[in-house]
């Protein structure tokens, strides 16, 4: 099992050598639920600004639908699929933050279960945004418009039989029974980690999984 300083060496070189001419690198860092991106994509970020490289991330999580709309669809016991996103308004801000400009985004709150508006504000001279979400890579529209959108595109590449161990104790720790905790991941979070893996696009890089405390 690797361990993550290894995927900041890996993302963070290339990211330095893309830097020259460019106002702005958008890296997008892909992977199932479980596979640890909000951890590698905290962690690059980090390691970017303390090498003078000014580095933000951004999470797709803050386009979730909200709970009273997906209760309104159906879709409620289903949070976390790829209809269940504002995935046009993701496009939308991805293609913005190209751009260069500024652009204020939404963040996810999991302890309240809501999506926060305007609560995330990308100045326009941060040079590197890292970008990081389930469906980035996904083969399917309208969620194919993002590949053109990466300058440096990553997917964390994590064993299903792993990721479901991960996502079954991300329940437990919200305080479920080991059985309920199991249900809770077998009926929607499973699922959808099977489909991004099935109907993943190419990536420049692909990271083995890596250590998770």
């Amino acid at each position: 099992m690797r361990d993550i300083t290894e995927h900041v060496n890996l993302l963070a070189d290339p990211i330095h050598e893309m830097r020259t001419g460019r106002d702005r690198i958008i890296v997008g860092l892909a992977g199932a639920p479980g596979s640890g991106k909000s951890t590698l994509a905290s962690e690059l970020a980090r390691r970017l600004n303390g090498q003078k490289c000014p580095a933000m991330v951004v999470p797709m999580d803050g386009f979730h639908l909200d709970n009273a709309i997906l209760q309104d669809r159906g879709l409620l016991n289903r949070k976390g699929a790829p209809e269940t996103f504002d995935v046009e308004g993701f496009i939308l801000a991805v293609q913005r933050l190209k751009s260069g400009r500024e652009v204020v985004l939404p963040i996810f709150d999991r302890q309240r279960d809501i999506s926060i508006a305007g609560a995330l504000s990308v100045p326009p001279d941060c040079p590197v945004v890292i970008v990081e979400g389930n469906y980035l890579l996904y083969d399917r529209a309208p969620w194919t418009e993002l590949a053109a959108c990466w300058d440096l595109s990553a997917r964390l590449h994590v064993p299903m039989p792993e990721i479901r161990s991960r996502l079954i104790q991300r329940w437990l720790n919200h305080g479920l029974s080991r059985a309920a905790a199991t249900r809770r991941a077998e009926k929607n979070d499973i699922p959808n980690a099977q489909s991004i893996i099935g109907h993943a696009l190419p990536a420049d890089l692909t990271l083995e999984t890596f250590r998770v405390a």
